[in-house]
């Protein structure tokens, strides 16, 4: 297969690009695609809780957020896997090891269908007890559990799309990871009307649309990877486990799955102190929050997924004025975007949370719920790009440590500390008090970065 010369100069230009074009204009090329993208996503997870809520009544949108620790945990196996086999296709391209880099196709095709069965068969043969530890109670945990044994029996469509969407960016298709993103939002928000209130099927219904819109993704991404044309193709003899493949992708992708799994006991203990001191609907209100600021921080997340090649290369050939702007440029995105989230959130949150439900006493809990959300948000943005900075530039380290001290070493404390002093206000309170502290910590350590930039500098 040749190389077309114009493509092999393209990809030669675009590294050095980095290193001299205009920053606002790679800013602007390397973001909007990442945002589009992030945006589809958060949206694809929407779309239910908005039908749910609309087609089915308030518990059911309670039901769905009990839901939330478990597929959070699904995610971090999922990014287990994706995440780190995606990196490691990367490198073993960069190297142009083309022989390990299809086997490593193939071993996560294998390895996503061990996880995905294991993972959805142990949930569902114990999933009511499941279900009542992450805050389920009599009310919902009928929903919960309707939702539930769909989207765990579709486990390996879901971890197998999550996985090739993966793949595709690392193999040079980031534009069609984009597309199967995109074209799960619009099939799922087609179909969820139709099973829901056509098929009259009720929440079950809303699964059931989440699984067949991941199931045609997949059925395209196949179709790619399947085509001998591409570079990279699945081929007989690579589904066959190797050890140091498997290992060096878990390894890589365990950050991820630690991440993740934070999450995961972080929304136990919400749901768990919401349920104690509010009941069922602070729950539901929590899942309309949650949903309503989470896509506000998918829009900052692309922007960080655009900022961080540029962030990378200039500090690998010591441009730090590059770096600096790049910084300022998209903190100032990222602000712009959080203090927006701010303003909805503390001006017209009842007006939001009307879109998933008609019931007026949640409407009424999602709304105050909100306010309490999103009162740090306009620096939750400089928090979230300080984090992405450190991975940029290669401290993994760093970033790790300021990703889990909003939620391991701030936010779990004070969800069980204030409950037992403010009750269901406190809940509500700990995640805007996680979110400045983290955020001063984040300050902290940039400082002391850029004051290694200035003394490197002056040294040189």
């Amino acid at each position: 297969m040749k190389d077309n010369p114009n493509n092999l100069i393209e990809e030669k230009s675009a590294p050095t690009a980095l290193g001299h074009e205009s920053i606002r204009k790679l800013l602007t090329t390397y973001a909007i695609p990442a945002i589009i993208a992030m945006t589809a996503s958060s949206l694809y997870n929407m779309v239910d809780s908005i039908f749910i809520g609309q087609g089915v009544g308030p518990l059911a949108i309670s039901g769905l957020a009990i839901t939330f620790p478990v597929m959070n945990l699904s995610a971090a196996f999922g990014a287990m896997v994706g995440v780190g086999a995606s990196t490691l296709l990367s490198v073993k391209l960069g190297q142009k090891d083309y022989s390990t880099a299809q086997n490593i196709l193939g071993n996560v095709i294998t390895l996503n269908t061990i996880i995905g069965v294991i993972f959805g068969a142990l949930m569902l043969a114990f999933i009511d007890p499941i279900l009542y530890f992450f805050g389920a109670s009599d009310n919902t945990i009928g929903y919960a559990r309707d939702y539930m044994e769909i989207i765990l029996l579709g486990n390996v469509i879901t971890h197998m799309y999550l996985g090739l969407n993966a793949m595709l960016r690392s193999s040079g298709h980031p534009q069609k990871a984009m597309y199967a993103t995109i074209g799960t939002v619009i099939i799922n928000t087609i179909l969820d009307p139709l099973f829901i209130y056509t098929f009259d099927m009720g929440i079950q219904g809303a699964a059931i649309a989440t699984v067949l819109a991941q199931c045609i993704a997949l059925c395209w991404q196949l179709k790619i990877f399947t085509n001998k044309q591409e570079l990279i193709h699945l081929r007989k003899g690579t589904f066959k486990l190797q050890r140091k493949i498997v290992t060096n992708s878990l390894a890589i992708g365990m950050a991820p799955f630690l991440m993740n799994l934070c999450a995961c006991v972080v929304v136990i203990l919400i749901n768990k102190g919401l349920q104690m001191h509010g009941g069922d609907l602070a729950i539901g209100a929590y899942g309309i929050a949650n949903r309503i600021t989470f896509f506000f921080v998918m829009i900052v997340m692309g922007l960080n997924q655009g900022m961080q090649p540029i962030a990378g290369y200039n500090y690998g050939a010591r441009q730090y004025e590059r770096v600096n702007k790049v910084l300022r440029l998209t903190i100032y995105a990222a602000t712009f975007v959080t203090t927006s989230a701010f303003l909805a959130g503390e001006l017209m949150p009842d007006l939001l949370a009307r879109a998933f439900t008609t019931d007026q006493e949640l409407i009424k809990q999602a709304a105050n719920g909100m306010r309490y959300l999103v009162f740090f948000f306009p620096i939750v943005g400089f928090q979230m790009v300080t984090i992405n900075f450190f991975q940029s530039i290669g401290q993994a380290k760093i970033s790790i440590f300021l990703s889990l001290t909003r939620q391991l070493i701030f936010l779990i404390p004070l969800l069980l500390v204030l409950p037992l002093f403010r009750g269901q206000q406190g809940v509500w309170l700990s995640m805007p008090l996680s979110d400045l502290l983290s955020s001063v910590i984040a300050g902290w350590m940039l400082y002391r970065q850029f004051r290694m930039f200035k003394t490197e500098k002056n040294n040189r």
